[in-house]
């Protein structure tokens, strides 16, 4: 059984910093498409990050210079480092994990298949 494990989350001042990692279990290779996403009260949610296996990047552009997705070499854990950070990301931050990689991952319509209990990330002014 797949899971993925959110941790890193917590509260921080404008301008302050966090590192979310999500750690993927129970898959047999390494994962073709793996994401973060967030959703805010009251609001839709959205993808802030996306990996696909051939180390492509997609990063939304409201976090753009200031989120960084990153995986560790041979291991299915995901890395997202968050600097500058404002008070609208204030959010619960989601990792996913989709079973078709390559540019198939980047596509409007991807349909990630496996999602972690989320971390909060609050952002005070």
């Amino acid at each position: 059984q797949v899971r993925l494990v959110e941790s890193g989350g917590g509260s921080v001042q404008a301008g302050g910093s966090l590192t979310l990692s999500c750690i993927v279990s129970g898959y047999a290779s390494n994962i073709p498409c793996l994401a973060w996403f967030r959703q805010a009260p009251g609001k839709e949610r959205e993808s802030v990050l996306i990996i696909s296996n051939t180390g492509a990047k997609e990063t939304a552009d409201s976090v753009q210079g200031r989120l960084s997705i990153s995986q560790d070499g041979g291991s299915n854990t995901l890395n997202v480092e968050m600097i500058n950070l404002k008070p609208e990301d204030t959010a619960m931050y989601y990792c996913a994990a989709g079973q078709i990689g390559g540019a198939y991952c980047f596509q409007p319509s991807y349909v990630f298949k496996y999602w972690g209990q989320g971390t909060q990330v609050t952002v005070s002014s």
